[in-house]
């Protein structure tokens, strides 16, 4: 076959270092959402739908083809580490360590998206760490609790 055709969607999710609420304002966390957008534009990966409240993100994205999951991930929290500290003026900023990243079926897009678009809602009821083991066991991805939350 003369052409490469590749169609992998990506769930990525990290938090902020410890969980801490740095990202309060609907205004900080849409710019910042725009500016993950972008940084998947550029890794040639395009975002589906971004969302998140103070202490984390939900990012899924169609996967280039040129590049893997752990670098664009690598991409998104440093770029955007950075750029929150001097756009956001957010000086003590830092995203955890880690990053949990799930493939998605094209038939589960429209449920994940609204589900990403309606994360302050859903926050009202669970903590990040309870929908983070959630979407680990959904997904059959075993954690250490002794490493997955820095």
């Amino acid at each position: 076959m003369g052409q490469s055709l590749v169609q992998i969607y990506v769930h990525i999710v990290f938090s902020t270092k410890g969980r801490k609420p740095f990202l309060k304002s609907d205004v900080q966390r849409e710019r910042l959402h725009a500016y993950l957008s972008g940084i998947c534009k550029n890794q040639n990966s395009p975002a589906i739908v971004i969302g998140g409240v103070e202490d984390h993100v939900h990012l899924l994205c169609r996967l280039g083809k040129t590049i893997e999951i752990a670098k664009l991930a690598r991409n998104l929290k440093s770029d955007s580490s950075e750029w929150v500290k001097k756009d956001l003026s957010i000086k003590n900023f830092y995203w955890q360590t880690g990053y949990g990243a799930f493939s998605v079926s094209p038939s589960h897009i429209a449920a994940l998206t609204k589900y990403i678009e309606n994360q302050g809602e859903h926050h009202r009821k669970e903590s990040f760490q309870i929908e983070f083991r959630r979407l680990c066991a959904k997904y059959g991805v075993e954690i250490d609790e002794r490493y997955v939350w820095d």
